[in-house]
């Protein structure tokens, strides 16, 4: 266990962030190269813009909290430069992807790509405070709200009033974007957002009676006996617990803590494959068929969260069954998702483990969730080592 903390830091600072360094930066254009195959080389040059402000976070977080090297503050205004000229149209929506040159090519249906934008440029202004940072953080993070009850907008294509679900998704990022944003918001502010998004996840997605997690309610909170409605992500519970658990941290709230990580437990016990390991993307609460089609693949930011929501699991309640599963997902992904050879991890394994598709980026993998994931649990151990 021991060893755990410098396993992850290594493979973060030696192999993960030398290969995004080394291959996605776009030199001619600015930005970076979302779609890289398995060696690196560009397959497609389309940037997306949820990808693009991920690694804009991904360097400035590791320039403010890992080491403030220069090379890495580049390589994040690198890209904030990019998608502050290109990425946001006449409303200062943000679009989903744009040509290799900056033009639009998708509409900003999905808030996602606002959310991690006001993340990136709220991280970036930590590293370099330069006040426009703060306005784009800060003036997309007030869209972010005046949005959420209708994310979608206009782009909406559900017929209105029949059936109005809401969505787990938002409540979950905004569990997390809240404390990333703290240091530019008025207390009151982020505690009222807080209250908010905590009731959301752990009372009104939360189902007591099966205790786990829906991905969409009725806008009541009633349960929608449907395939959205009996729709369960297991990976998207389990890293929103992780996110609930930072808030319990925030909020010097205990009981808060316990109750997620008896939640991720209990998911992790629920979506783990019985027959072939690893954790199942998509369920039905009732056990009826998905309309997902991969729902039987494995993929690796469910598994890296899983990692982190153990870790930290372990690390603020104690609790043994989060150290055993921590060692059990660790070896299930050590030795299916990372590739030795070429660097970076993959994304995405078949039901049996077996990689399924060799890319290293694509339209929804970047430079985000593994140095994400082995920056959260190597810090998680380096605390479980100094209280020991």
């Amino acid at each position: 266990m021991n060893n755990y903390r410098e396993i992850y830091e290594q493979e973060l600072v030696n192999n993960v962030i030398p290969f995004w360094m080394k291959h996605s930066k776009d030199e001619v254009n600015g930005g970076y190269f979302n779609c890289l195959d398995r060696t690196g080389d560009v397959y497609d040059t389309d940037k997306f813009m949820w990808l693009q402000a991920r690694e804009v976070w991904t360097f400035a977080t590791l320039y403010n909290e890992q080491e403030a090297r220069p090379e890495w503050l580049e390589m994040a205004k690198h890209g904030a430069d990019f998608i502050e000229k290109h990425g946001r149209d006449a409303e200062g929506n943000w679009y989903f992807s744009l040509d290799k040159e900056g033009n639009p090519l998708v509409q900003p249906y999905n808030i996602f790509s606002d959310c991690f934008a006001s993340m990136a440029f709220a991280a970036l202004y930590k590293a370099d405070p330069q006040e426009r940072y703060a306005k784009i953080a800060k003036d997309t993070f007030n869209n972010i709200l005046k949005r959420q009850d209708n994310p979608k907008g206009k782009y909406n294509k559900a017929y209105p009033g029949t059936r109005s679900l809401k969505n787990f998704a938002l409540p979950m990022i905004l569990s997390n974007l809240s404390l990333e944003m703290e240091h530019l918001l008025d207390k009151n502010t982020v505690d009222d957002l807080l209250k908010a998004v905590i009731h959301e996840v752990m009372e009104v997605f939360y189902q007591k009676d099966s205790g786990l997690i829906l991905e969409n309610v009725n806008v009541d909170g009633s349960f929608s006996d449907s395939f959205d409605g009996r729709l369960i992500n297991p990976g998207h519970t389990i890293e929103a617990m992780w996110f609930m658990m930072d808030l319990g941290v925030r909020l010097n709230d205990q009981k808060l803590i316990e109750k997620c990580t008896e939640i991720a437990l209990r998911t992790l016990d629920y979506g783990w494959d019985k027959e072939f390991g690893g954790i199942l993307y998509f369920m039905d609460i009732k056990g009826q068929p998905q309309q997902q089609l991969e729902w039987d693949q494995k993929l690796w930011w469910v598994h890296l969260e899983a990692l982190v929501c153990m870790a930290k699991g372990y690390e603020l309640t104690g609790n043994d069954k989060c150290m055993e599963w921590f060692e059990k997902l660790h070896d299930y992904t050590w030795n299916r998702f990372r590739d030795p050879e070429h660097g970076e991890w993959f994304a995405y394994l078949n039901r049996r483990g077996e990689v399924l598709l060799p890319l290293k980026g694509g339209k929804w993998k970047c430079c985000f969730h593994v140095p994400r994931a082995l920056f959260q649990v190597y810090k998680a151990f380096e605390k479980i080592k100094s209280k020991k």
